[in-house]
């Protein structure tokens, strides 16, 4: 981080600590282009200084709402990590360290445990509070990007995501444009009636969740906008970091269900059947993004998780009826075969 945004976090941190007393240490992002710094003071205190690439527009917008996002979840009592600073010029956001343990890294260590397991409940539980607590005096102007999910999000940078990124620049597949599109269209049709009215993460999974003190802290929320309560709860579900178990996921969902029910009555079958075109959503999503990180941007880390999230795409698929998107299934085993022909370093087929 430059001396300039190193001297902008102090000031913000105020506390007496200054460019002498202090040491830094720098944080690995997953898929981001910000730069994070970790401050550690005298007193052995530590905030984390987050700031966008320099010249970059966009990115700036984005850290404007994730101070403006950030504010209003903790103001909800939302377990976001307390922001102490934001600096409009440079988009520089100062916030609470919550340390260096992911639900992912937990998961990896220990496996689903009793208390992994119960982190878990955690996150459902604060996961519907957020979404329905949250939406009340949300401000859609404070969203960066988009102020809601929509079908016209789903079509772009979902499913055509999948498409560019996933299909044609990683397999280098010949796909029926006329085909592929009704599927697409069919789909975004079915995933957008249902309700948006709620507040969406919109990458509420395993590595954005970090576990300080035994409590999950929820971070990466500055994509926030308005949309429906499934997606997020499918993000978590089949997020290909942590392969959660068919069983676990369906004590999950009942937990979820009986804290969403508890503040918003809902039909819980119609919440399940707007719950699998979601899932199919975020799932063509994510493919898109791990082909594109891996693929255009050079971050092996994502390799890894590209066959899981193509096996899990199909099994979802399978769960739709017979006759329903008949040309994204065949294009999906179709990408199982073009996968087995692509080099150990380009993917880890498992």
């Amino acid at each position: 981080m430059e001396s300039n945004l190193i001297a902008q976090s102090l000031k913000i941190i105020g506390r007496g600590w200054s460019r002498e007393n202090v040491r830094l240490e720098s944080m690995s992002p997953d898929g981001s282009q910000r730069r994070f710094v970790r401050i550690i003071g005298p007193d052995q205190g530590c905030v984390v200084g987050i700031a966008p690439p320099m010249g970059d527009r966009d990115a700036l917008a984005e850290s404007a709402s994730a101070w403006k996002i950030g504010s209003h979840l903790f103001a909800k009592q939302v377990p976001v990590p307390e922001l102490y600073g934001y600096d409009a010029g440079t988009g520089l956001l100062v916030c609470e360290d919550l340390g260096d343990v992911r639900l992912h890294d937990m998961v990896l260590e220990h496996g689903f445990t009793h208390q992994v397991r119960n982190l878990y409940f955690q996150a459902v539980t604060e996961l519907a509070n957020m979404q329905i607590r949250v939406r009340i005096d949300f401000d859609p102007a404070w969203c960066w990007d988009t102020p809601r999910y929509d079908r016209a999000l789903m079509l772009e940078r979902e499913s055509g995501y999948f498409l560019k990124a996933f299909c044609r620049d990683l397999l280098q597949m010949e796909v029926s444009e006329e085909r592929i599109r009704r599927d697409f269209t069919a789909l975004a049709d079915r995933a957008s009636q249902a309700d948006s009215g709620y507040f969406l993460h919109r990458d509420f999974q395993s590595r954005n969740i970090m576990i300080k003190d035994g409590r999950i802290r929820i971070i990466d929320y500055q994509g926030g906008r308005l949309g429906p309560a499934g997606y997020d709860l499918a993000s978590l579900f089949i997020d290909p970091y942590a392969a959660l178990p068919l069983s676990l996921q369906a004590e999950l969902l009942s937990c979820y269900l009986d804290c969403f029910s508890a503040l918003v009555p809902i039909s819980r079958e119609q919440f399940k059947e707007e719950y699998l075109v979601l899932a199919l959503q975020r799932n063509l999503q994510i493919l898109g993004a791990f082909a594109w990180l891996s693929n255009r941007c050079d971050k092996p880390f994502f390799r890894r998780y590209i066959a899981p999230s193509l096996s899990s795409l199909q099994r979802l698929l399978a769960k739709t009826a017979s006759e329903e998107y008949s040309y994204l299934k065949l294009i999906v085993n179709q990408c199982k075969s073009e996968m087995s022909t692509l080099a150990a370093d380009i993917v880890n087929i498992v």
